[in-house]
């Protein structure tokens, strides 16, 4: 009875902006501290899944900024990262962004085996080294920040070991690895030119790496970046050629292949994702697209915790969706791409608690929508979106998908909120089955790691049957119901 018991409990998770008590068939009540608030209900359908999304729903980028200079991909040998990375498995690990598409694959000869049994403690990063690297890496992100706000795009090469460093903290960290190509290398007729990415992929055969790939980023502002205009129908046939390629890969065949990577749905961009899927949707694997709330250099704290701006989000989802169904049905749907600020976030607000209620509101509602794979942009890289710190130390976001991560199962079932008295939402509550491979609860103490190689242990306290849970305005929270006995979940 107990394994029944633990196999189909939920857990609820809730995005509050203001105070409330709140009751229903199987949360009881969640009040303030001073016992005040008003009455809400919330009811919680146990009955059916409405949507199963990918064991790998949360997952996580690399910035392709961090292979402007190659020395900086050895941050990826820090022990402290490569624990923080391995926490969140199972998870993809995107490498892309706007400067994948100024980068060349230039072969030096010099490379590694990352695929050694011993290469992940062959390649630990000493600390004198890790620590002149991470100062220096906070001079090159200012300098990277500049050139994103002068829309003046270096371009750069890469070699064999940059790759080697990428495959092998991938590989040690448990991550499933997605590179991004570049898209701007084209011919005179404006079709991609192929020929740098069938080097990296002849290299990376060569190798056994397997990743999947993706073609270009955002694609719908290449001629803002680069002065290049390229349409729908036109990237759907570089995408076709790309997935010829693949097949005749013995390595790389059945790889998976996404794309466009287009960013959020404008009036005038409109007509590039239709296009795209038109000429290119039996190629991919899922579809990609991006989604940033607001912009990092004119946003505010009240837009982080604005419902009405987080309410943009369902709008966006819901139109992408619909695009993919009319025109390549079936066809699963990713957030390729996502923070809560574009532009490398929003100073002092993306690497906060604050940036939290966009985070956790934004699982919720892809998972409740209907999306199969959300990105976070991104583990490390250049901004201020990041999951770390300059000292490689765990920022509010990454506890909170870490916890996502150890509570939530990929069985989404449906959760109501009922109220006369305030907009509704200004509550939002979401409802999964737990993750069935651990069993966490949680408490109010600071999560901070033990130390390079150890996480903390989450631990919580049972609540007596009838307790009130106390959740003060402005918070979030996950409530694990052990004994809820959903027949779906078991």
């Amino acid at each position: 009875m107990k394994h029944l018991e633990s196999v189909s409990a939920i857990v609820v998770f809730v995005v509050l902006f203001c105070v409330f008590r709140v009751g229903g068939k199987t949360v009881t009540s969640i009040d303030d501290d001073d016992g005040g608030g008003q009455p809400i209900r919330v009811d919680l359908d146990l009955s059916r899944v409405v949507r199963v999304v990918s064991e790998r729903f949360l997952s996580v980028a690399i910035d392709a900024s961090l292979m402007s200079e190659e020395k900086f991909m050895n941050l990826l040998n820090s022990p402290k990262l490569r624990t923080l990375a391995k926490a969140l498995i199972p998870a993809f690990l995107r490498f892309g962004g706007t400067r994948q598409d100024f980068m060349k694959f230039k072969p030096k000869g010099r490379y590694f085996q990352a695929r050694d049994n011993n290469v992940c403690e062959k390649l630990e990063l000493p600390p004198s080294l890790e620590f002149k690297l991470k100062h220096e890496w906070v001079l090159q992100s200012k300098t990277l920040l500049q050139e994103e706000v002068e829309r003046k795009y270096k371009k750069t090469k890469f070699s064999e070991y940059a790759v080697d460093l990428l495959y092998a903290f991938a590989n040690c960290s448990g991550l499933d690895l997605i590179f991004g190509l570049n898209a701007l290398l084209r011919t005179p007729e404006n079709s991609w030119d192929s020929t740098n990415a069938e080097l990296l992929l002849e290299y990376c055969g060569s190798r056994q790496y397997v990743m999947s790939w993706e073609l270009g980023n955002e694609p719908n502002s290449y001629e803002k970046k680069a002065g290049i205009r390229v349409d729908g129908y036109q990237l759907g046939q570089d995408f076709f050629h790309l997935h010829q390629i693949l097949q005749k890969s013995k390595l790389y065949h059945s790889t998976g292949l996404y794309g466009p990577d287009v960013s959020q749905p404008h009036d005038h961009h409109k007509d590039l994702l239709p296009g795209f899927l038109e000429a290119g949707a039996e190629a991919i694997t899922a579809c990609t697209w991006h989604h940033y709330y607001v912009n990092g250099r004119d946003t505010s704290l009240e837009d982080f915790l604005n419902p009405v701006v987080l309410d943009t989000l369902e709008t966006k989802i819901n139109e992408v969706l619909e695009t993919v169904k009319s025109v390549s049905p079936g066809k699963k749907v990713w957030l390729g791409e996502t923070s809560s600020a574009y532009g490398g976030g929003a100073v002092g607000l993306s690497d906060t608690f604050a940036a939290g209620f966009m985070w956790l509101d934004k699982l919720g509602l892809g998972a409740k929508l209907g999306l199969d794979v959300v990105i976070r942009q991104v583990l490390i890289g250049s901004g201020t979106y990041h999951l770390v710190d300059d000292n490689l130390d765990p920022l509010p976001d990454y506890w909170l998908s870490l916890l996502y991560k150890k509570l939530v199962g990929q069985e989404v079932m449906k959760a109501a909120v009922h109220t006369n008295f305030v907009t509704k939402k200004q509550v939002r509550v979401y409802l999964h089955c737990t993750n069935r491979k651990r069993s966490v609860k949680l408490n109010g103490e600071v999560l901070k790691m033990v130390d390079d190689r150890t996480l903390p242990a989450l631990q919580g306290s049972k609540l007596p049957p009838g307790e009130p849970l106390k959740l003060p305005g402005f918070s979030f929270a996950f409530y694990v119901v052990t004994d809820a006995q959903a027949p779906v979940c078991k």
